[in-house]
């Protein structure tokens, strides 16, 4: 599909989309590429709207960034660290109490063990595979459901029903789980659906916007 010339529905789409979800979003909800998503985002002038840009989901650093302690401590264009060029070899007892090929921290979690990750899902261990955290731990929902039903769909994934999240154990059922497609998922969590407002000011936005993008070609023309 991605070869395919872009519809006006998707058009809209991105327009509406973009500025308050992620490129991965926007490309499971209308079906193209992030790549294909970012290129014609681009060649339109959308851009991320400032509550994305400081939300976590940007993926940006946000506390502390311009945080005066931190400015003060950068380095400078030019300064040279005083262990340059130098190796630090560790004395007295460190070779004796360092880790051996294969040993683990005494507090690593083992198989089966459970933890809340940073948005408070509970999540269990299924595997030690090293460098990739997905391999290791999954969402007990997503557990339970794949358990009752099979593998998920592709481009799936497995949520609470409104109003029913719960991060305890013998709260999670199968009543109150489903599995809806990301592009569902993009729809459920952007501002359109949770503020009627809101999603009036976005359009508002992304209508000025557009208005700015023509008038700054016309004067280039």
């Amino acid at each position: 599909m991605n070869g395919n010339p872009w519809t006006p529905s998707q058009l809209e789409q991105l327009r509406l989309l973009y500025p308050d979800s992620t490129c991965y979003e926007v490309a499971a909800a209308i079906g193209r590429s992030q790549k294909s998503v970012y290129t014609k985002a681009k060649s339109l002038g959308l851009h991320k709207s400032d509550a994305f840009l400081a939300s976590e989901r940007s993926g940006r650093i946000q506390r502390g960034k311009q945080h005066p302690s931190m400015i003060a401590s950068q380095f400078r264009p030019g300064f040279i660290p005083w262990n340059k060029g130098t190796h630090f070899v560790a004395g007295g007892r460190s070779a004796e109490t360092r880790f051996k090929a294969g040993q683990m921290p005494h507090n690593t979690s083992a198989v089966g063990d459970y933890r809340l990750n940073k948005e408070g899902h509970l999540q269990r261990k299924i595997g030690t595979t090293k460098g990739s955290n997905s391999k290791r731990w999954r969402g007990v929902a997503e557990l339970i459901w794949c358990e009752a039903n099979g593998p998920l769909p592709p481009k799936h994934l497995v949520v609470f029903r409104p109003g029913l999240f719960t991060n305890k154990l013998e709260e999670i059922t199968l009543e109150r789980i489903e599995c809806i497609s990301m592009a569902e998922n993009a729809r459920r969590n952007h501002p359109r659906s949770k503020s009627p407002e809101l999603a009036k000011l976005v359009q508002l936005k992304g209508a000025i916007t557009r208005q700015v993008n023509r008038i700054a070609k016309e004067s280039q023309s």
